[in-house]
């Protein structure tokens, strides 16, 4: 017990190493039977801070040489830690949103910061127990995580909170020990009511989805058809007039970085204010609330235009931004829609010469008006296009994934409880139809093998095809949150045993699926 007297009678975390903190969790195994995750242990507010494991069970153990300190906790568990002739206390507690706040302002690294122009990945759980495997996947590359991402879509669809999200992945933090630093990300939001929920729980970046204020058709109008929708426009939220619009983009040159430049002529001014004037006046509108509302607190905003039925084009791209711009928005990342498949799931489908030709150019805009990051959404399993983007953005990107490592969960269950992996496909072929309906997808059901003619060893393969992958991708919320006739989970509570159970190979296969999203970028920074 020499350590964990020497840490409770003041020695500063500072001085650790990690041959402390496996000792710390080895006196701690031998004095108290506790199974203690070492890269967690930790110092603040005086205590002692590590998190424990009892079966499939987390729980908080909190150390003091003075048991006033670590009184207080609902439903803790005290016990007395005998150390050279003394006793120390060491409290235990199931980990709860109260605690992890109190984590977050003990241990500020387990909190997620503003992360600016940093080159990123977006790691989205919806399973709430990836973060451990998703921070394997980036140690070392460079490349920042952010940790907490969920869309209010997702939260719904997976039965979640903000403050869930929050809380799962802060926790995930503290048990991997990751003092790097990382971002979390309130994804598609569309009203302000959503920046409020997540900013009570200490979100740091704020996707704006204007999509719903998106005209596409804008695309195909022209003539009498376009100037009557240029005239219903919402000029007044847009802070200028339709006249002062012409004159500033109208038949003018704007220089891109590297030489290229942008000339617009009536047409193409006309149906970009038509397609994306609504949003832009949505965006603004959200970017004031939520300034008005962080108060002191820093944050950062990415515009997200990507789930619209038609692709942003270079003009309309810089059009956008110059408006954003002109109207006070700031922001760190911005997402087109980008020519070419970014269907769920699955590698790109499109030109990939076609596509370097267009990111070159969306990458061209964001040096010259911000600079700003170009947000790959949609971006799990794109791997065509990574080299790509790395290449071209000067480091500035941003990589959202999600349902991939749900993907990589259904992975260990096919592995570790083929029985339950079968029940989960069946249910999904049913799904399917209804589930799919709010997701850009090709998958086809009909060429997808049935559970009941694959052997155990042949049920991984469901996970190569593309079609297979869509089908799982899209049917998550159904699965995460289908009940019994009794109330209870119909899957949940076993995946997430299965998880628990098998964490180690959990974490692993994230680790090597969710690398090869990262090494391209992490290439790029090291040139």
């Amino acid at each position: 017990m020499q350590r964990i007297r020497r840490i409770l009678t003041g020695l500063s975390e500072a001085e650790w190493t990690d041959a402390d903190r496996k000792q710390i969790a080895r006196e701690l195994l031998e004095a108290a039977g506790l199974e203690v995750y070492p890269e967690s242990v930790s110092s603040g507010k005086g205590l002692l801070l590590a998190m424990t494991r009892d079966g499939n069970k987390r729980l908080l153990a909190i150390g003091s040489a003075e048991r006033m300190r670590c009184s207080g906790l609902a439903g803790a568990e005290y016990r007395e830690l005998p150390a050279d002739g003394t006793k120390q206390m060491l409290a235990l507690a199931a980990r709860s949103h109260e605690l992890s706040c109190f984590v977050r302002e003990a241990l500020p690294w387990t909190a997620p910061r503003v992360c600016g122009l940093d080159c990123s990945v977006g790691l989205g759980d919806r399973t709430g127990l990836a973060t451990p495997g998703h921070i394997r996947a980036v140690r070392g590359s460079g490349c920042v995580p952010y940790l907490p991402q969920q869309s209010i879509r997702e939260m719904t669809r997976t039965e979640r909170s903000p403050a869930n999200v929050m809380d799962d992945a802060c926790w995930g933090v503290f048990q991997a020990g990751w003092r790097e630093g990382f971002g979390s990300d309130a994804d598609h939001l569309k009203t302000p009511q959503d920046i409020d929920n997540c900013l009570a729980v200490g979100f740091t970046m704020y996707t704006f989805d204007p999509g719903d204020h998106v005209r596409s058709e804008a695309d195909n109008l022209s003539g009498s058809a376009l100037a009557a929708a240029l005239d219903s426009v919402p000029w007044k939220d847009l802070e200028i007039s339709l006249n002062d619009y012409r004159r500033t983009y109208l038949d003018q040159p704007f220089a891109l970085d590297g030489g290229q430049s942008l000339r617009f002529d009536e047409q193409t001014i006309a149906r970009a204010a038509v397609k994306y004037g609504g949003a832009i006046a949505h965006a603004a509108r959200m970017y004031r609330h939520l300034a008005q509302r962080s108060g002191q607190r820093p944050f950062e905003v990415e515009v997200s235009v990507d789930e619209t039925l038609t692709p942003t084009t270079e003009a309309e791209h810089y059009l956008v931004a110059a408006e954003l711009k002109r109207m006070g928005v700031g922001w760190v990342g911005l997402a087109p829609r980008f020519i070419g498949e970014f269907e769920k799931g699955i590698d790109y489908k499109g030109d990939l010469a076609a596509f370097e030709k267009s990111f070159a150019q969306h990458a061209a805009i964001a040096r010259t008006l911000g600079p700003y990051k170009l947000s790959i959404h949609s971006g799990s399993d794109k791997f065509s296009v990574y080299p790509i983007t790395a290449r071209l953005a000067d480091r500035r990107v941003h990589l959202k994934t999600a349902g991939t490592s749900y993907l990589e969960a259904l992975r260990v269950v096919a592995r570790c409880q083929p029985d339950l992996f079968r029940r989960i496909l069946d249910f999904a072929f049913e799904r399917f139809d209804e589930d799919k309906a709010t997701y850009h997808i090709s998958a086809r059901k009909e060429v997808i093998p049935r559970p009941k003619d694959l052997s155990d060893a042949q049920l991984e393969s469901v996970l190569e095809g593309n079609d297979g992958r869509q089908l799982l991708h899209v049917t998550f919320g159904s699965v995460l949150t289908r009940k019994q006739d009794d109330g209870t989970y119909l899957f949940r509570g076993e995946l997430m045993d299965v998880l628990n159970t098998h964490e180690e190979d959990h974490y692993t296969v994230l680790a090597s699926h969710l690398g090869r999203h990262v090494s391209p970028f992490a290439s790029s920074l090291a040139q």
